[in-house]
């Protein structure tokens, strides 16, 4: 393999003036080209700008994977890594809420999907399932939206103003270096140009004294030369290390519409979860053995057991509450329904509980009982009625209540 001797050894000769003129600046021994105070302002803003991206970027990749695991395995961000450096798709892989609910499913095939807790594992199992399909969009939305660009500025921009910024360093240094070879040299041409001694019985010593200052005054216009020629080059990767570093005020700008689009994703997501569990502790109320059917195995009503007697009306526009009796072997067919008058409904002797309202409800008509969110009131079933309501009692008020908007308590 041929080598340039010549560029090789020139190299190392200016590896080595740079070592020699940095460490002696570190020593105190040689002067340092200081920049400007604007230029010093924007290096300090860019460091910034690197340091906390790396931070909020490390924090998010937590956020949105805080136990990463691959098959029960440590390392779902290394295969990641790997599938970027390879410039693949990284494949979908199920979120924690979608493997629950494929475990709560499986648990409701094994303990009969008509029990009440195969019922609810189904239904808890499908809300998850839900959960996580939210959760992977999210965490999608959050990488390609923001995680990305504070990346991409990372891996792209910062690594050019670290490259131009060495290249600047270098410049320094070497301009530096000439300075100070210049100062040397006019030093010695000022030594040898000193008044020589006409009266010299010696003259070669004259004539020696003569061309060392012809020498010296060519070695101080050859440092001439090579300080204009590195303020040259210092000046011109200054200005591109300056217009890189003005650049970070447009990385300000884009991280900033980043940050407002993960905002929105998140509240997105959150305002989904919400409505997601919502529509669960519903659905948990309608069924039986959750709530209402508690209620009414505390205290189960006799097979014999009729409606209250029906009090005479004393008008044509008296409340009523219908009451839906339960017919046996006929579940599609239309119930028979009996107005019952709130003001003559009696609790059970046992059965009844205390609640305590999660929201505000505002009734229908008068046969509902208006609520107010963290009140307590008394409420009790009766005999075929509607398992998503019950009876509330609030001092001398009664009425029917939605059991979606309450508490039972023990």
């Amino acid at each position: 393999m041929d080598f340039n001797m010549k560029k090789l050894a020139s190299d190392a000769g200016v590896f080595f003036t740079r070592a020699v003129q940095f460490t002696e600046e570190k020593l105190g021994q040689a002067e340092k080209t200081e920049l400007d105070a604007h230029f010093e302002n924007l290096l300090a803003r860019a460091d910034n700008t690197k340091n906390w991206t790396e931070k909020i970027l490390r924090q998010t990749e937590v956020l949105l994977q805080p136990n990463p695991s691959l098959s029960g395995l440590p390392g779902a961000r290394v295969e990641e890594f790997l599938y970027e450096k390879l410039d693949r798709k990284v494949p979908s892989r199920v979120t924690n809420g979608e493997l629950l609910a494929q475990y709560m499913t499986e648990a409701a095939n094994d303990f009969g999907q008509g029990t009440p807790y195969g019922k609810t594992l189904i239904k808890v199992g499908e809300t998850q399932r839900r959960l996580g399909g939210a959760e992977r969009d999210f965490i999608h939305s959050a990488s390609i939206n923001f995680l990305s660009p504070l990346r991409n500025f990372l891996e792209g921009d910062w690594r050019t103003i670290s490259k131009e910024r060495r290249i600047l360093q270098n410049r320094r240094l070497d301009l530096d270096a000439c300075k100070a070879r210049l100062k040397k040299a006019k030093a010695a041409e000022a030594k040898a140009a000193a008044v020589p001694d006409f009266n010299e019985t010696r003259p070669r010593n004259y004539i020696l004294s003569a061309s060392a200052s012809a020498l010296w005054s060519d070695e101080v216009e050859k440092a001439e030369h090579e300080l204009r020629m590195a303020q040259t080059e210092f000046d011109r990767q200054a200005e591109v290390t300056r217009l890189l570093l003005e650049g970070i005020s447009s990385t300000h700008v884009n991280h900033l519409r980043c940050l407002h689009e993960f905002a929105e994703a998140q509240a997105t997501y959150y305002a989904q979860c919400y409505q997601y569990m919502l529509d669960l502790q519903k659905q948990l109320g309608r069924l039986p053995g959750t709530f209402v059917g508690n209620v009414e195995s505390t205290s189960p009503p006799p097979a014999t057991a009729s409606p209250p007697a029906l009090a005479a009306a004393t008008g044509p526009t008296v409340p009523t509450i219908p009451v839906v009796p339960t017919v046996v072997g006929a579940p599609n067919s239309a119930p028979a329904v009996e107005s019952l008058n709130p003001t003559d409904v009696k609790p059970p002797a046992s059965g009844t509980r205390k609640a305590r309202v999660l929201y505000d409800y505002q009734a229908a008509d008068s046969s509902e009982l208006a609520l107010l969110a963290d009140e307590m009131i008394t409420v009790y079933s009766l005999p075929g009625m509607d398992p998503d309501w019950l009876i509330g009692e609030r001092g001398n008020q009664k009425g029917k209540v939605p059991v979606t908007y309450l508490e039972l308590l023990s």
